[in-house]
């Protein structure tokens, strides 16, 4: 046969040598060899609790990064030391084979289940896992007063009882779900008790700061038997001659103050006397109502507080007074405004109680919008609420120059809850258009008035006009403060701080304001004639009553 050509043959099929087969078999086997002994020796190296429960063979393991990471610590020589020393942790506790921390793990595990049997009423299974940590803590302690670690002999028996009684928590589903449930369950309810705790709270501070001491009952009592028994008294106050020149001498510096509370009026009139370089020079102008009209005017007839001209006036004398001119007396003629205030029915239930109090439609509350009508022989007053205590000269207050403003006050804008928006209701257009909601605010309880300037900016119906747009309470919450930041909005004057210091009825204060302020403020529901009031602060009111005169003594004012 002819042969064919190159280009037409087949090719030759080449062969491996055999023993590349036979290398790359045996690589093969190696591989498998090696991996079934990587796998053998993989259990070895797992952390787990050497001793297992017989009983529900229950066991206790420990994650393999933490022993990783104790036995890297053991291996470093030079923090060892160090780090066992702080924690106060031992070898034995490192070990792999630690019965200790076996325990320890256990005794954490029980007072989580013991929390929520207890929570769940289980109270047997909550004495029976509170007396085995008792025991597992006795082994641990015995131990190491002995210094030695625990053997598996003597432990065994805790172990296991201390196991079981973990089964049984997790046959009652006291997992970690359940126990997260539950403890946050647990913080909604305190949480709630908490709220209405408070809530009570302040209600009956509320009521406690509005109650009138039997003491001061009693004195308000005796005073009045005191004017209307005794006609020395009533003679005396009509012969002093001199106190109605005074009472109009613009040349004197006036003050004054409207209140029903004769005690913590007479401390305002006894501290600025006392405080005062010219105490002859001063005239207290002060305002009542007609149940403590008598009793007032005893006290102060009775009493000369060192030459200090003293003149007592009852509201209701002040016959323009009246309900056609006062939009707060034309209020209290409603009977939804009747029903908020003084049966406590109104329709928004978040109002806090201390809005619902009739203080806030009180005449004598509201009696500083309308100075210039009660004394109008005067240019300037210095207007004190019955809750201060003056230990300094107040007479440079009246050569102040206010700038053509109307009212002197302390700002009290160093924090931010005391500007404008925290009083008013910027949500309303009225509000929002015509006043900045970041302006300082400034606090009534001492205040200079320019009653000229007064007058001829006619800020009493300012005043009117603002609480006329408030008769629904949409603009502000009832109270003296805020009508008074709208009326005299860019009319105030700012004092320096240390004339009036605020805040020792519900804070503390920083002892240098205190030594350097001319006038403290007892504002807020502890008044230092209460028994609530702040015990350190009462002294500095304290040093301005008479304990020792007859009336306050049977009275038992103390």
């Amino acid at each position: 046969m002819r042969r064919r050509g190159a280009d037409f043959r087949r090719p030759v099929r080449r062969k491996f040598p055999n023993v590349v087969w036979l290398a790359l078999c045996g690589f093969v086997i190696l591989l498998f060899v090696l991996v079934l002994r990587r796998a053998n020796q993989r259990p070895a190296s797992r952390s787990v609790y050497t001793k297992t429960c017989r009983i529900g063979e229950v066991m206790m393991i420990l994650s393999n990064a933490d022993v990783r990471k104790m036995w890297k610590l053991r291996k470093r020589s030079p923090r060892h030391e160090r780090f066992m020393e702080g924690f106060n942790i031992t070898d034995e506790m490192l070990s792999l084979d630690s019965v200790t921390r076996q325990l320890n793990d256990q005794i954490s595990l029980a007072k989580g289940f013991l929390v929520i049997a207890k929570e769940s009423n289980n109270l047997q299974f909550a004495w029976e896992l509170s007396a085995q940590i008792r025991n597992s803590q006795i082994l641990l302690s015995n131990a190491a007063l002995r210094r030695t670690p625990l053997t598996i002999s003597e432990s065994e028996t805790a172990v296991r009882d201390m196991a079981l009684l973990l089964f049984q928590a997790q046959q009652l589903h006291y997992d970690s779900a359940t126990m997260i449930m539950r403890l946050k369950a647990k913080i909604q309810g305190l949480e709630e008790q908490m709220s209405s705790i408070n809530e009570k709270s302040a209600k009956y501070g509320q009521i406690a700061a509005e109650e009138v001491p039997k003491s001061l009952y009693c004195l308000g009592v005796r005073l009045t038997g005191e004017w209307f028994r005794n006609a020395y008294l009533q003679k005396k106050l009509k012969e002093n001659r001199q106190t109605a020149l005074k009472l109009k001498d613009n040349n004197l510096y006036h003050f004054c103050v409207f209140s029903d509370n004769i005690l913590a009026t007479s401390v305002v009139v006894n501290s600025t006397s006392l405080n005062s370089k010219n105490p002859e020079e001063i005239v207290f102008h002060l305002v009542t109502d007609e149940v403590n009209y008598a009793a007032m005017k005893a006290w102060f007839t009775m009493n000369t507080f060192g030459g200090v001209t003293v003149d007592v006036q009852k509201i209701e004398d002040f016959s323009w007074l009246n309900a056609s001119y006062v939009p707060v007396l034309k209020q209290l003629q409603d009977s939804e405004t009747q029903s908020y205030y003084f049966s406590g029915s109104g329709g928004d239930n978040r109002t806090p109680i201390k809005f619902r109090n009739p203080k806030y439609l009180s005449m004598l509350n509201h009696l500083r919008f309308y100075i210039p009508e009660v004394f109008p022989a005067l240019k300037k007053v210095v207007f004190l609420d019955d809750d201060v205590v003056v230990q300094k000269d107040l007479s440079p207050l009246f050569s102040l120059n206010l700038n053509g403003n109307v009212n002197g006050a302390v700002e009290t804008c160093m924090e931010t809850f005391h500007r404008y928006h925290k009083y008013l209701n910027y949500s309303h257009p009225l509000i929002r258009e015509h006043f900045d909601p970041d302006a300082c605010g400034w606090a009534f309880g001492m205040n200079v008035f320019d009653l000229v300037e007064w007058r001829r900016r006619n800020v009493t119906g300012i005043y009117h006009y603002w609480q006329e747009k408030n008769v629904d309470r949409t603009l502000w919450k009832l109270g003296t403060l805020p009508p008074g930041l709208l009326t005299f909005y860019g009319l105030t004057e700012p004092l320096n701080p240390s004339w009036h210091v605020l805040g020792l009825g519900y804070t503390n204060i920083d002892p240098h304001l205190i030594e350097k302020g001319a006038v403290l403020h007892f504002n807020g529901n502890s008044k230092p004639w209460l028994k609530i009031g702040m015990e350190k602060y009462k002294p500095l009111w304290d040093k301005y009553v008479d304990y020792s005169h007859p009336l306050m003594q049977h009275c038992n004012v103390h």
